[in-house]
């Protein structure tokens, strides 16, 4: 008989499996076996929880979310300006749990096989969707609409090249470093702005 409660903590413990067995990897090539066997459970129970590995992978790309979801609720609630919620927005993509180097490969993992998966391609749009409308949302009341737009676009090229850059083991692994980066071409696109005006 199960004990009750497990299986929260247990779906928890393989998502957090298949972050680490896929960060791990570097692909999404990875099987249930080592999935469970890194999360200390059987294949049995982990097929029982989720079914398919790609229902698997599914419900870890939706915790990636939601984690970076929640990071973003929370170091956005004190942001009082446009500026700092900006600054909140690019801080949360590279805190320490999201800029980890097995979530940084990950998520490129992700990338590389939305792909060929459409269920992959619709979180990864909701994802960009998200981060594009919380970037507009900060960057409006900064430089304009129009302008508020390229800059958005500029910004989560950034973070993303960033991200590969992590991933390939070329960038810098300080999250702050990186966010520094990005914050140097935000506050250089607004002064040349103002210097504009």
């Amino acid at each position: 008989m199960p004990k009750i409660g497990m299986e929260p903590l247990r779906r928890r413990a393989l998502i957090d499996a298949t972050i680490s067995t896929v960060g791990a990897r570097g692909t999404l090539n990875v099987t249930v076996s080592e999935i469970a066997g890194r999360a200390g459970v059987s294949s049995a129970l982990a097929h029982h929880y989720f079914g398919p590995k790609e229902v698997l992978l599914q419900a870890t790309m939706r915790q990636l979310l939601s984690d970076l979801g929640r990071d973003a609720v929370v170091a956005l609630k004190n942001a009082t300006t446009a500026r700092e919620r900006l600054s909140a927005i690019i801080a949360v993509n590279f805190n320490a749990a999201q800029f980890r180097e097995e979530t940084v490969h990950a998520w490129l993992a992700f990338y590389v096989e939305a792909q060929n998966s459409p269920p992959l391609r619709r979180l990864l749009r909701v994802y960009a969707r998200r981060q594009h409308s919380n970037l507009m949302s900060a960057l409006v009341p900064l430089s304009g609409r129009t302008e508020a737009r390229r800059m958005a676009e500029a910004i989560a090229a950034m973070i993303d090249g960033l991200y590969i850059r992590r991933a390939l083991r070329d960038g810098l692994p300080n999250p702050a470093s990186v966010a520094s980066l990005v914050e140097d071409y935000v506050d250089a696109k607004l002064r040349q702005q103002a210097n504009s005006s």
